[in-house]
């Protein structure tokens, strides 16, 4: 299970760095504007909805995803701004949906 993860991962890096995936930045806020709050911010953590990023930063969803899923961390530049949901087509069933499930009601244990 860990290899195909670390290929999976590794297969999403490659994807990762192709050029034609890039997207446009988003322009920069406005001086002495306050930064907009999104969803996945302040909404319940979610697989389908939170960034990785978003569930790297938080402490509790954290340890959940190094417990569900090892070796992510090596993999976060790449990841980071995509949704579990959308890392598991590129994971090579290493993210299949008995895993996804398992991994979000963990999230929601979160108190």
């Amino acid at each position: 299970m860990k290899t195909k993860l670390v290929a999976g991962l590794a297969a999403l890096a490659t994807l990762a760095a192709v050029p034609a995936l890039a997207q446009t930045p988003a322009p920069a806020p406005a001086a002495g504007a306050a930064p907009a709050a999104t969803p996945a911010a302040t909404g319940p953590l979610s697989v389908d909805k939170t960034p990785i990023g978003a569930l790297w930063a938080n402490e509790k969803a954290k340890a959940v995803l190094v417990k569900d899923v090892p070796g992510i961390d090596q993999y976060m530049d790449q990841i980071k701004d995509m949704t579990l949901s959308q890392v598991a087509p590129m994971s090579q069933g290493a993210l299949d949906d008995a895993k996804l499930k398992a991994i979000q009601a963990d999230l929601d244990a979160i108190k």
